[in-house]
């Protein structure tokens, strides 16, 4: 299952295509910056502002050694290194994620403090107790082990260490639209409950400290973008089309409709490893 989620993902060339998508839109590619990156880097639901909502939420210290789960092509790992100084590895299945991660990451001078590696959130190629601080969003749609993907992250978090989550979660609207995003066929989407997740959470030895629905949230930063557009806002070249290819309008209109029907939730979570 783990091959079909990446295969999924896969897109060959995808630094490449980035790097030309900034050079469309004239922006330096030797003085790039994670500024730039933000329309295109922030592969999960709200982009940039929802890593912003999420790391105050953690609120990770310089010292901190933070492990990213899922981690894409490394848009909120730089994020976090910037803007709290903590050091940041990543961990995604897609081997062309993690070399654009990579790529994108020496461009704006942060490989010092940031790194990569290819592998399964459910086998993390770290030893136990490794990380302060663990992150990941939009990630756990694609696993139907939730028990070991949350026992993993539990296992590489130090004693007292948190774990930030952002999540799609199964609402009370029906069944998901497909395609979408994390998903072409059923067979690839594992959605559970907010309930069900954090009792899942619970199991694994996590002791929730924050849980916030952030689903009214997205559907009004998605009216207010198709209303600047209706108006005349300039469209991105940036945008998520560049990494998901000629499917990402389809998936961004399922996604709206899921939202719009309660078909999908969305929420935050800071949680504690108890024990």
């Amino acid at each position: 299952m783990t091959d079909h989620v990446a295969e999924h993902y896969a897109q060959a060339g995808l630094l490449e295509r980035i790097l030309d998508a900034l050079t469309r839109e004239g922006i330096p590619i030797q003085r790039l910056t994670i500024d730039d990156l933000a329309a295109v880097d922030e592969f999960h639901s709200r982009g940039r502002r929802g890593t912003e909502e999420l790391a105050r939420m953690l609120a990770p210290l310089p010292s901190d050694h933070v492990i990213d789960i899922g981690s894409g092509i490394g848009g909120p790992a730089r994020y976090l290194a910037a803007t709290y100084g903590c050091r940041l590895s990543g961990i995604d299945l897609t081997p062309a994620f993690v070399a654009a991660a990579t790529g994108l990451s020496k461009l704006v001078g942060l490989s010092d403090r940031v790194d990569f590696r290819q592998g399964s959130a459910l086998a993390l190629p770290f030893p136990d107790a490794t990380f302060d601080r663990a992150w990941s969003q939009n990630v756990a749609m694609n696993i139907a082990d939730r028990p070991r993907f949350y026992g993993e992250m539990r296992r590489v978090l130090k004693p007292g260490g948190r774990l930030a989550i952002q999540e799609v979660a199964q609402g009370p609207g029906g069944d998901v639209i497909l395609p979408v995003m994390w998903a072409s066929r059923a067979d690839l989407s594992f959605l559970h409950t907010p309930e069900e997740t954090r009792s899942l959470l619970e199991a694994a030895g996590f002791a929730v400290l924050e849980w916030e629905d952030k689903s009214a949230a997205a559907l009004a930063e998605a009216a207010a973008e198709r209303e600047r557009l209706r108006a005349g806002g300039a469209v991105s070249g940036l945008g998520i089309q560049v990494i998901v290819g000629p499917s990402a309008r389809d998936k961004m209109r399922n996604g709206q409709r899921n939202q719009e029907e309660r078909r999908t939730l969305l929420f935050n979570a800071v949680l504690a490893r108890a024990g």
